[in-house]
């Protein structure tokens, strides 16, 4: 009875105890209707594994990663989730077949019994007679592992849904078919930390990226996406487990880099991080990856903060409800768990010692993404099962390709998110956080970054403690230009450069370009550093200006005198003054000297091209004429008076031909000739004065001296010629010294160009048409007042002077000086 008392005891607790110890045969298989393939590294490789015969490696001797090893729990919670439930696959199971996928070329045993039926693998040319309860496969993470083993899921067009493989040769169909991922490609995070680095103005940074697919692909795409921005690569190195870290932080020390971003898996980082940390590396910025800006070990190492600032890009991190129970469930049966019991190759977990704690706390990127692979195979497969009115249609054979084509069709909703894919099978959801380790050792979100219908960016600087006490770090291989400075670049890199100033009539645009200074157009100016131009100010003399008025005036005023004067003369002509002033001629100069004056006219107002022809014909085409009749008549006054007596024979010739009206002529039609010469190879145009004045405009009259030097040398050389005659005869009687008057109205008309030459050499504003019209017409006034003027004051005031006795004694009495 005791022994049979006994017994029963033992029964009994036998009986609590597996009650208790209920367990699935192992975390990494379980038993369904469809199973999905899960390939994670729990361990992980650190350096090569060199053997001397070809043999898959254990993983489970290998480093453990707690924070892999809570993504591999995410996928048997996501599982066991779906099949708790009865909406998304009623009569449905969903079962998993999971390997530790810790290298990417010693792990091919479980990828071969993925893709086998009943131990084997069926030729591809021959039809599938028996198919593998395999519908889906979730992983594996590192770049470089998938694409070791993608092409055998390809051939079969096996979905791979992928939630760790970034790199940007997955988005390509031709080569992989059936390769989809819940996590976003490199170009996405890539394009954060760009962003990051223009937000705070860093130019001048290091990329250090891990020496596999995954790292060499996100440098590509840095390097590309910084091309057209003032972003400047200084250093770039890959990392892997014999990197020399001395050395590489005196490469980065050596460039004054200031800013480190940093693209490489996490146990990498972790190793370079706490290389940092020992060599003392301060005063940086660090920018991380997804793959371990949520890191939980490095946040917390001691001297962490002496480092300076990290900053991350992460997956937002989304609760999972349920995920946190379901952890707990599984650490409390796993104390029961039967470890002798037999398991394939690597599908052994020495985690006995990580608590539900442990795993909850360890880093929880990707879990979303698995989670989100997980539920899209279920989806999939809910839509090639013909599922809805609570049953599924259990006489449909699944094949991979039905349940590829529903995922490329994926649309549900998921902890509030639409998941979609796009032709390429990358998500067209999701955002990513931008993070900043606090001091409290934790990744403390600062920021977003929203990529889908609209970008939208987003930091809140006040949250980021900044090792330089509250200022943002600068990283510049050159201080930036003052304004209106151009950069000139010295060296490889358009950050490396030196300052120069924009000067006048020049500006720099800094948006568009700022290596170049720019010219300002002609119709525009600027100072000195200007980093815009200003429109000049358009200036000429209008008609309604004072000086202008006064002189046109001026002009009538004389048209007036000579039109007086004529009449005087006219009058008085057969009277001795009249007769010795010139007689005829005088109506000809007079006339001449009235048609002069139209030129004053034309110096006003805006200049046209008629405008700039008759600003100077009229003058030089009438004034030639006047100089020819002074030239006559100052040649007459010295013939009478000298050469007569010694040249009879010229005096009677001159006398008998007219030769005064001939050289008159001559004189008048070479100058129309040079005129026209002049005219046909240069014609007087409009044109702008922009050197003198950089803030203004000028408009004038464009004259090629050269075209018209022959018009003026014409004119020099009768005023010449004039000023030499008149001179000879300054000695005559004073009464009576025409050329005394001729002589004193050409030095004044010399001293009237000898002042507008020198005020035009000095001074190139718009007064100076005013000056021309004033010098113009102070040349006509200079024979007017002058020549004429006393003439006509002894005709209207001393009669008795203009007499033919009068003018006769002059002449005894000079003839009898002279013979003495």
């Amino acid at each position: 009875m005791k022994h049979f008392l006994a017994s029963l005891c033992l029964l009994g607790s036998l009986l609590h105890a597996l009650a208790q110890c209920t367990v699935p045969a192992s975390e990494f298989q379980l038993e369904g209707d469809y199973l999905i393939g899960g390939l994670f590294d729990i361990h992980h490789v650190n350096s090569p594994v060199y053997q001397d015969r070809p043999e898959a490696i254990d993983c489970s001797s290998q480093p453990f990663i707690p924070s892999h090893y809570r993504r591999f729990q995410s996928m048997r919670f996501s599982v066991e989730q779906i099949n708790n439930s009865t909406n998304l696959l009623p009569n449905v199971s969903l079962g998993y077949e999971i390997f530790d996928h810790c290298s990417d070329t010693q792990n091919f045993p479980g990828i071969l019994k993925l893709i086998s039926v009943n131990g084997l693998i069926q030729p591809w040319g021959e039809s599938h007679k028996k198919l593998s309860k395999v519908i889906a496969v979730v992983g594996p993470s590192p770049s470089t592992h998938t694409l070791t083993v993608a092409p055998l899921f390809m051939l079969d067009f096996l979905p791979m849904v992928n939630y760790g493989s970034s790199s940007s040769a997955f988005s390509t169909k031709t080569r992989f078919p059936s390769f989809l991922r819940t996590v976003q490609p490199n170009k996405r995070i890539i394009e954060v930390i760009v962003r990051i680095a223009q937000h705070f103005n860093w130019r001048w940074v290091a990329f250090l990226n891990s020496d596999n697919d995954f790292g060499i692909d996100g440098r590509e795409l840095f390097i590309k996406m910084i091309k057209d921005t003032e972003i400047c690569l200084a250093y770039t190195n890959s990392l892997n487990h014999d990197t020399d870290y001395s050395q590489l932080f005196q490469q980065i020390e050596a460039q004054r880099i200031s800013v480190i971003i940093v693209f490489v898996h996490e146990l990498i980082a972790e190793a370079l991080i706490e290389s940092a940390i020992q060599l003392n590396i301060t005063n940086k910025v660090w920018i991380a990856g997804d793959s371990w800006s949520l890191n939980k070990k490095l946040p917390k190492e001691k001297g962490i903060k002496n480092i300076g600032t990290v900053l991350g890009v992460s997956q937002p991190v989304e609760t999972i409800p349920g995920f946190n129970d379901f952890i707990y469930s599984v650490k409390s049966q796993n104390q029961c768990q039967n470890t002798g019991q037999h398991k394939f190759c690597n599908q052994v977990c020495n985690c006995s010692s990580q608590t539900a704690e442990d795993v909850i706390a360890a880093d929880p990127s990707f879990s979303l993404s698995i989670y989100t692979a997980v539920y899209a195979i279920a989806h999939a497969l809910h839509g090639a099962l013909q599922c809805g009115d609570g049953k599924c249609n259990s006489n449909i054979t699944v094949y991979p390709q039905m349940v590829l084509a529903e995922l490329m069709k994926s649309n549900f909703t998921l902890l509030n998110q639409r998941v979609e894919f796009d032709e390429n099978g990358d998500p067209k959801y999701g955002s990513y956080s931008i993070v900043f380790w606090n001091s409290r050792g934790d990744a403390e979100e600062v920021g977003f970054y929203k990529f889908h219908k609209s970008v939208n960016f987003f930091i809140n600087n006040s949250k980021i403690q900044w090792y330089m006490k509250g200022e943002v770090p600068t990283s510049l291989c050159s201080p930036e230009c003052p304004v209106g400075h151009a950069k000139k670049q010295h060296g490889i890199h358009k950050c490396c450069f030196h300052c120069e100033i924009c000067q006048n009539g020049s500006y720099i645009n800094s948006t568009e370009n700022p290596y170049k200074c720019i010219r300002c157009k002609e119709t525009e100016w600027s100072t000195e550093a200007s980093t815009s131009c200003n429109l000049r100010a358009v200036e000429y003399i209008p008609f309604t200006d004072r000086g202008a008025i006064l002189i046109m005036v001026g002009a009538w005023a004389l048209v007036g005198l000579t039109f007086a004067t004529s009449v005087l003369f006219a009058i008085n002509y057969n009277t001795p003054v009249v007769r010795s002033a010139g007689g005829p001629m005088c109506f000809l100069i007079l006339g001449c000297l009235s048609l002069s004056s139209l030129s004053v006219f034309f110096h006003f107002g805006k200049p046209t091209v008629s405008f700039c022809i008759l600003r100077f014909l009229p003058f030089l085409s009438f004034y030639t004429v006047c100089l020819a009749c002074f030239v006559v008549r100052s040649f007459q006054i010295v013939c009478i008076f000298k050469i007569a007596a010694k040249f009879p024979k010229l005096h009677s010739w001159w006398m008998k031909y007219h030769a005064q009206w001939l050289v008159i002529t001559v004189a008048f039609l070479t100058q129309a000739l040079l005129l026209v010469i002049g005219y046909s190879l240069s014609p007087p145009k409009p044109y702008n004065e922009t050197v003198w004045y950089p803030d203004k405009i000028i408009l004038g009259c464009d004259f090629n001296l050269m075209a018209y030097s022959g018009p003026v040398i014409l004119l020099l050389s009768l005023c010449s010629l004039c000023f030499i005659f008149s001179y000879m005869g300054k000695d005559l009687p004073k009464n009576y010294n025409e050329a005394k008057a001729i002589t004193f109205c050409l030095l004044l008309l010399i001293l009237t160009w000898i002042i507008f030459a020198t005020v035009y050499m000095l001074y190139r504003g718009k007064y100076i048409q005013t000056l021309n019209a004033l010098a113009v017409l102070s040349s006509l006034y200079s024979f007017l007042l002058w020549y004429f003027l006393p003439k006509c004051c002894i005709m209207i005031f001393q009669p008795h002077k203009n007499t033919q006795q009068y003018f006769q004694g002059l002449i005894q009495n000079y003839t009898k000086t002279i013979s003495q």
